[in-house]
């Protein structure tokens, strides 16, 4: 499966970091890592990406960090959702099926 370009990465990345804590939370290695495992490793977040993403997302309410110790037993900085984060993670999920149904009849068409 070919990588995904930085571009259209860069416009998902908030709701893939959400979805990704969907789950329980993460530090920001383990994130990394789920998002190339689930994507075939397709998706490739590299840390120069990632963690303003996940200051930006803290910043809007929508995750929480706290110090943790990750399963290395280094001392990590682990993220959760917050409700905020849950509410906006669905949002995102809309917005992106709204716009996936609008440019697929475009894109597939011959």
């Amino acid at each position: 499966m070919p990588t995904q370009g930085k571009d259209r990465l860069h416009g998902t990345l908030d709701a893939l970091v959400l979805k990704t804590l969907a789950a329980g939370p993460r530090h920001g290695y383990a994130i990394s890592r789920w998002l190339r495992e689930r994507s075939g490793e397709a998706i490739v977040v590299e840390e120069g990406s990632l963690y303003p993403a996940l200051y930006r997302l803290a910043r809007a309410g929508w995750i929480e960090p706290e110090w943790g110790t990750s399963d290395e037993g280094r001392k990590a900085r682990f993220y959760r959702l917050t409700p905020a984060g849950r509410r906006q993670l669905q949002v995102e999920v809309e917005g992106f099926r709204a716009f996936v149904t609008a440019v697929s009849p475009i894109l597939f068409s011959t």
